[in-house]
């Protein structure tokens, strides 16, 4: 958890300052040595992280590679940095030719935006064409967080990274493929499921018409399993708000169990809103049904109710008229994205 919130932070901090960066050099030292501390890693100290590592190519002499973190005098990722404004497809190539001569096993191409990380499982000590880990940090899900991590300083194990990358690596082709092939289906993929389900010849006709029947079949299935999922999740709500309403002989105080994951989300709630408040005035009250934070513990004036304990997670916004809103979550750390409605939400109790 404290990774996924300095990333996110690192990320806020990004969009705030991106339009005034304008070199590769401000982007290394406000996006990339940041995301480097991150990991860990000491960027003050040059026996940990190495500035313009010395990386030579044959008889071209005095190459360097931006940065290299190092462990025991080796190093165990070199990293080249680009400005932000710039599109890292073009720059694989000098990378590659780095990797080359170093003893690493991982290189990282970054604008401090977008991140491709890369080893070597086509060929040893020969860097791979495509990145097995590929992210941009403004939009970070919890699976890449998880793939971030083990690359920390804490978790580092070389062996532990190839065998997972590899696996990375050929998942990211098949949902690449499988994409390609929903969007627009190839031959081989139409006459795999059409000779399944059709007994006559696969003439020209009859394969450019279940085509068309292919790629409905799978937007239907898709949109069904969605549909099926998001019915669980809002079933499996109603049946604890209703188990809350029929178990009233319980007093609710011995059945509510307040969470760690609520307790964070109340403290980053407490973190955009103390610009405008004192935080002894923001007080949470745990129920069975949500978690409500108030403004002075008055049930009359909430500012948010958090439902995290059900299917799906939930942020309960109010206006005006203070009628809540909810909005989907994904983990915790989306509060933060509701910090304009928050902020507003005081400011009409305070207009009282």
């Amino acid at each position: 958890m404290e990774l996924q919130t300095q990333l996110k932070q690192l990320a806020d901090k990004i969009h705030q300052l991106k339009d005034k960066i304008e070199t590769e050099e401000s982007t290394k030292h406000a996006f990339v040595l940041p995301f480097i501390n991150t990991l860990g890693y000491d960027t003050f100290n040059p026996l940990e992280v190495v500035p313009e590592y010395v990386a030579d190519i044959g008889i071209k002499k005095g190459e360097k590679v931006d940065y290299a973190i190092v462990q025991n005098g080796e190093p165990i990722m070199i990293i080249e940095c680009k400005n932000w404004k710039e599109n890292l497809s073009v720059h694989g190539s000098q990378l590659f030719r780095y990797f080359h001569v170093s003893k690493t096993r991982f290189a990282l191409l970054t604008n401090g935006i977008q991140y491709q990380f890369f080893t070597d499982l086509d060929e040893q000590n020969k860097m791979d064409e495509k990145p097995f880990l590929e992210f941009d940090i403004a939009t970070l899900k919890d699976s890449a967080v998880n793939e971030i991590a083990k690359f920390h300083k804490s978790n580092f194990d070389i062996n532990k990274i190839l065998d997972n990358a590899s696996s990375l690596k050929y998942i990211k082709e098949i949902r690449k493929q499988i994409d390609i092939e929903i969007e627009k289906p190839s031959t081989e993929f139409v006459r795999l499921f059409t000779s399944k389900v059709y007994n006559g010849r696969l003439t020209e006709k009859v394969m450019d018409e279940f085509t068309e029947l292919v790629q409905k079949a799978f937007g239907q299935l898709i949109g069904e399993k969605i549909n099926e999922r998001l019915h669980f999740a809002l079933n499996k709500e109603v049946i604890i708000q209703e188990k809350d309403q029929i178990q009233i002989e319980e007093p609710e105080s011995s059945r509510v169990q307040t969470t760690e994951e609520e307790l964070e989300a109340y403290r980053i709630v407490v973190a955009i809103l103390r610009r405008k408040l004192p935080t002894n005035r923001i007080v949470y009250r745990d129920t069975q049904s949500y978690f409500g934070i108030l403004l002075d513990d008055n049930n009359r004036k909430p500012l948010c109710r958090l439902h995290l304990n059900g299917g799906k997670k939930y942020i309960g916004l109010f206006n005006d008229n203070k009628v809540e809103n909810r909005q989907p979550i994904e983990t915790i750390d989306d509060v933060y994205n509701f910090e304009k409605e928050l902020l507003e939400t005081v400011r009409l109790y305070e207009a009282e």
